[in-house]
């Protein structure tokens, strides 16, 4: 084992942060051991320097973070600050400085993930970011090398913590959309200003990472479709017990029939009870893999917190400085298949539809010739009426989603119908 110390910037000291630090000092002989060589924190760039940071040496704070990462003697930058910029401006001149680097910025990475693979491969450095998907659960490493001999052809997960235990409690507990996320703001698991989270943005972001690793094909994050949450209601949810299914916000990553396209989207969707993302309880994340040879894999876990990313920043460390010793670089960005980002419209799927309609003879005839003349078959129908008024559930085969769209605004001009409930996807069959 060489004695010279690697040494290890780290931008960014909050939960995930702490916990790095925390386990790169406890753990400091296992990780030497590991590696084939001692690392050592340098320096850790804060914005608040006079906050409390139990077991964070004082004498490493920083508020200079680009002077940090500009030391000639630093091997690797852990980046954990998040957001664009300043995280964008400092991870490239890490790289300019031969630094590599291990990220969990999951929005940088969906936004401008190409042009930081081009510069880390330019400055021959480690571009690793296995924390940017949920959370401790090994992924990216799988996607991008296990799985690199292998043809995937969908991926299909949970990957936001704090919408699953919202869908969770309204599922197991009859609660509304506002009562649960005020479960989960109370427990932690929701942030003051949830927009992130329940309105798909988090999930968006890690789609576009997963697609781009599965398929060779650089997706942005302006490339996934993305719906929110916020409207599932606890009606929703009795319907879907009805088909057998439950309701998750589910990341969708597919490989068209042809081959020559893929698409990446996020929304709520109903999936049978049968399906193993059904099962996936609380905050918990889980991610089901189809790939050509290998078949069907899960990866489950917990995809947030403190403790669990760190994990997988330090599984990247290790990673990393290993690449150091070794003079070589780990897999850069894959996008030689350069295929085509297909938009929403093309994706081929069922809907379920609620619609509040007149209770008097014809409607349903009315309702099932819309849904004839815009090419979309109708899987089932029920119906429910009282006092003048009816609820009809209409479950159909798969179509285009496009022909799907048009068929529900045509529904919205019928003056039979009062209105439209609830749509909602049917997938993982």
């Amino acid at each position: 084992m060489r004695t010279r110390p690697l040494k290890v910037a780290l931008l960014g000291c909050g939960v995930v942060g702490s916990e790095v630090t925390r386990i790169m000092t406890t753990h400091a002989d296992d990780l030497a051991a590991r590696i084939g060589a001692p690392v050592e924190l340098a320096g850790i760039a804060v914005r608040r320097p006079d906050r409390v940071r139990a077991g964070v040496p004082a004498e490493l704070i920083t508020t200079d973070a680009t002077a940090l990462v500009k030391r000639g003697d630093i091997d690797v930058v852990v980046e954990v600050i998040g957001g664009i910029e300043p995280a964008r401006t400092l991870i490239t001149t890490a790289f300019e400085h031969g630094a590599s680097v291990v990220s969990a910025n999951k929005a940088l990475l969906a936004e401008d993930g190409a042009a930081l693979h081009a510069a880390a491969g330019q400055h021959g450095t480690d571009l690793y970011y296995e924390a940017a998907v949920a959370g401790a659960i090994p992924l990216i490493r799988p996607l991008r090398e296990s799985l690199a001999g292998d043809k995937v052809n969908r991926v299909l997960g949970i990957v936001n913590g704090t919408t699953n235990f919202i869908l969770d409690k309204m599922d197991s507990t009859g609660a509304g959309y506002q009562e649960a996320l005020d479960e989960a703001t109370a427990l932690g698991y929701a942030e003051a200003d949830p927009t992130a989270d329940v309105e798909g943005f988090d999930a968006a972001a890690k789609a576009a990472i997963l697609a781009g690793i599965a398929f060779h094909t650089r997706v942005r994050l302006d490339d996934v479709h993305r719906e929110g949450m916020t409207e599932v209601t606890a009606a929703d949810f009795a319907s879907a017990k009805e088909m057998g299914c439950t309701i998750k916000l589910l990341a969708i990553c597919e490989r068209a029939a042809d081959g020559r396209s893929v698409t990446a989207r996020v929304h709520p969707a109903m999936i049978p009870l049968s399906h193993p993302l059904a099962s996936v309880r609380e905050a918990y994340n889980a991610v089901f893999v189809e790939a050509e040879a290998a078949g069907q894999l899960m990866f489950y876990g917990p995809g947030a917190g403190g403790a669990p990313t760190a994990s997988a920043v330090l599984g990247d460390l290790v990673a990393v400085c290993r690449n150091k010793l070794a003079g070589t670089t780990g897999p850069g960005e894959s996008a030689y298949a350069r295929l085509t980002v297909s938009p929403m419209d093309d994706v081929v799927t069922r809907y379920h539809i609620s619609l509040d309609v007149a209770d008097k003879p014809g409607v349903l005839a009315q309702v099932a010739t819309v849904f004839a003349e815009h090419g979309v078959s109708i899987d089932t129908v029920r119906q429910q009426g009282k006092d003048g008024e009816a609820a009809l559930v209409v479950v159909t085969h798969r179509a285009p989603d496009a022909a799907l769209s048009a068929t529900v605004e045509a529904l919205r001009r019928l003056d039979t119908v009062r209105g439209v409930a609830s749509i909602m996807r049917v997938e993982g069959e």
